[in-house]
């Protein structure tokens, strides 16, 4: 099964923007050695801890830093954009490193909603299948007769994903038959019907003729047990501030997280982040073994905000190993050894 790795260069508390850009380009280097098939970054506005604002130039920044992973947009809030903007974006991506951009798209605002006032200037998400369905048309064989064309971009068929949280985007992708990624890593409540609903309504078209589904994952992978648990703290903490409208810089972890968020937002939490793989390598290895024995993704792409880099770094290592041991305890299943 393909794993990938989802990124939002978070800017840890005590360092800026800079230092998450090269941080995201040091782990996406390490991402392409370790076996990642795709490295996406994600579209958010107005956000003190997150630095991939202009997800389209880093996405640049990354594919050139690498040579053969996947990079893509995970993803590209498309009702803040004119289609033909997005088009000639990834169609310039497309053909500086060509076969290796993807463009997940959401309908999300990815910010708050003052901030996605200044950013639609009058847009709004009522428009997304329709743009989603134009998007295409630029990228797709170029037609002689249209007025308007992408350039770049005409010709290259960057692939393009459906991502959501809820049954919108999952309709949507089996409609169109697109692939569809399903943002389980925070808003896990729908995650096994709008699975179901896109596998079992996916219309065969140009661009897919099967359901291609992957779910997302929060992964804190640590030596041990207790030192995935805290290092998974700063994310929890982090996402308890953002609900309760007080967002800032990923905070570093903490010894004792129920201290820190209260008793009335501490269920909040743990149900939107339940979809995480946390602790020792072999802790790792068997709750991913779990969610997909449960959920049967094509795909999962793998996430989680750690503030020490070193331990990101690590994290995604073992939520890495950890793939490649299912993969091979799966193929020794398959095909045993012979005697």
């Amino acid at each position: 099964m393909p794993y990938s790795l989802l990124d939002l260069s978070p800017i840890p508390q005590g360092f800026e923007a800079g230092d998450a850009l090269r941080n995201t380009l040091e782990l996406a280097r390490n991402a392409e050695r370790w076996g990642y098939k795709r490295y996406w970054l994600a579209e958010h506005h107005n956000s003190a801890g997150i630095a991939s604002a202009a997800t389209s130039v880093l996405i640049g920044h990354v594919a050139g830093g690498t040579s053969s992973i996947r990079v893509g947009a995970g993803g590209i809030m498309l009702p803040n954009h004119a289609p033909l903007v997005i088009a000639e974006q990834f169609g310039t991506l497309a053909t500086l490193y060509p076969d290796r951009i993807d463009l997940g798209l959401g309908r999300a605002p990815g910010t708050d909603m003052t901030t996605a006032r200044a950013l639609r200037r009058g847009k709004d998400a009522e428009s997304f299948p329709s743009d989603v369905v134009e998007l295409l048309g630029y990228l797709g064989e170029p037609d002689p007769d249209a007025k308007v064309r992408a350039i770049p971009g005409a010709g290259t068929n960057v692939p393009i994903w459906i991502l959501g949280s809820s049954l919108f985007g999952a309709q949507l992708a089996a409609h169109i038959g697109l692939p569809y990624a399903f943002a389980s890593h925070f808003a896990p409540a729908a995650l096994e019907q709008a699975a179901e609903i896109y596998r079992r309504t996916f219309r065969p078209s140009q661009f897919r003729d099967k359901p291609h589904f992957m779910m997302a994952i929060n992964v804190f992978g640590a030596p041990t047990d207790a030192e995935g648990h805290f290092i998974r703290t700063s994310m929890q903490l982090g996402f308890a501030r953002l609900r309760t409208g007080m967002p800032g810089k990923l905070p570093p972890p903490t010894d004792d997280i129920d201290a820190k968020i209260s008793r009335e937002i501490r269920p909040m939490v743990d149900e939107a982040l339940q979809v995480t793989a946390v602790g020792s390598p072999q802790s790792v290895k068997s709750q991913l073994a779990d969610y997909i024995q449960v959920y049967q993704p094509d795909e999962v792409i793998l996430t989680g905000h750690i503030h020490d880099h070193q331990a990101r770094l690590q994290s995604f290592r073992i939520g890495a190993e950890a793939m490649e041991a299912l993969a091979e305890e799966k193929t020794s299943s398959v095909h045993p050894p012979r005697r």
